[in-house]
């Protein structure tokens, strides 16, 4: 994993492609970041554990093929195919 100026990474702007190309525990340390941002954004303060590592799955493989896109893409369709499986729709 590539890291920015003094080791800090734009999660933001990450690639698919180092995502899917990192050493497993750099990838499960991200998308546990990832996962508590999206739930304080939406202030969610509770984690179901086998719904993250569903979701970290689903992530890695969607980067695998789209390594051009961002993370932050990936993320996004993971999410909105997990809630449309789970019948969870988002209030407007």
């Amino acid at each position: 994993m590539q890291a920015a100026t003094k080791g800090s990474i734009d999660v933001q702007n990450l690639p698919c492609a180092q995502l899917a190309g990192t050493w497993q525990e750099d990838a499960d340390m991200l998308t546990t970041w990832y996962s508590g941002w999206y739930n304080g954004l939406a202030r969610h303060h509770l984690l179901n554990v086998k719904r993250a590592k569903e979701a970290e799955h689903e992530v890695i493989q969607y980067c695998k093929v789209n390594p051009d896109k961002r993370v932050i893409e990936a993320i996004a369709v993971a999410f909105k195919d997990m809630r449309a499986k789970l019948g969870i729709a988002l209030k407007p």
